[in-house]
């Protein structure tokens, strides 16, 4: 479906300014991709003000769950890694610290293949296009998207795209459910699903202080990729949020925080010791 929408900064902040509902709309035509189209210089001004909310350099506390988030008071009890479970704590954070840079080669590389794994049959024309924004990204150089967020998202993305590929175009092309006739850009909820994650368990600290970030540990311990495989769960609960919330484009706070809660509850279960445990791993099963 080739869904046309004017350019609108995507709502993922909860201190964002709404755009104009008359001055943006997204119009659904079919299930092929979709194309984005030129607006105002107000809705680019928005869209810029958007994006430093909420990916702004170093902005791991900030921007879409910042407020939610305080008011979790939960106690910390300290507790000791086990020498695995440290290293691979580690890894993940140096992970979360690679910012995602277009001159490098490798991460270039790494957009490209995301591109072939989703449009396997479309040449891509280059780094900047307008094809990007068939995949959900919010302009023709999908670079300017990953601000504060990394590249730790496109890998994220790709994991999904490689491991997961059916549920990756189901999610990808709005296979399934009644779709709203404003939907979510794909993409740019992945970059979403990423922050959420990484503020939901807490990964910027030395070590998480958090209940579901202390129960991930136990996951990453038994599993280096648990975090990439909870981004794939994740998304996919995200989706199935959206259908059952009814949702359209301006509630994606709303559904964001809905499967944040969601996955908070599961990561709380007392029998799940892998990440294939998490009752939302069956999403990716269909």
């Amino acid at each position: 479906m080739r869904l046309r929408r004017r350019r609108q900064c995507f709502p993922s902040c909860s201190s964002l300014h709404r755009v104009d509902q008359e001055e943006i709309y997204w119009r659904r035509k079919g299930d092929k991709g979709h194309e984005w189209s030129h607006s105002s210089t107000h809705v680019i001004t928005q869209l810029t003000q958007c994006f430093a909310a909420m990916v702004g350099p170093r902005s791991w506390v900030g921007g879409l769950f910042h407020r939610s988030s305080n008011k979790r008071h939960v106690k910390f009890i300290d507790y000791s890694l086990s020498p695995i479970q440290e290293q691979r704590l580690q890894r993940l954070q140096e992970r979360l610290q690679v910012p995602f840079d277009e001159t490098h080669l490798d991460h270039q590389e790494a957009l490209k293949t995301l591109w072939r794994a989703a449009f396997p049959n479309i040449a891509l024309k280059g780094l900047i296009s307008d094809q990007w924004k068939d995949m959900g990204w919010q302009g023709p150089n999908p670079s300017t998207d990953f601000r504060g967020c990394g590249f730790i998202s496109l890998e994220n993305l790709l994991f999904f795209a490689r491991t997961y590929p059916e549920s990756f175009h189901r999610l990808l092309f709005k296979r399934e459910g009644i779709r709203a006739a404003w939907e979510y850009p794909f993409a740019v909820a992945g970059i979403n699903v990423s922050f959420m994650l990484i503020q939901m368990l807490d990964l910027s600290s030395v070590k998480p202080r958090c209940l579901p970030g202390i129960n991930f540990i136990k996951l990453l311990g038994e599993d280096e990729g648990a975090f990439d495989e909870l981004f794939c769960i994740a998304f996919e609960m995200m989706d199935a949020q959206w259908l059952a919330m009814h949702a359209s484009y301006m509630e994606f706070n709303e559904v964001l925080q809905a499967t944040r809660t969601q996955l908070e509850r599961e990561l709380s279960l007392e029998d799940v010791n892998r990440i294939q445990d998490l009752p939302g791993y069956n999403l990716l099963y269909p």
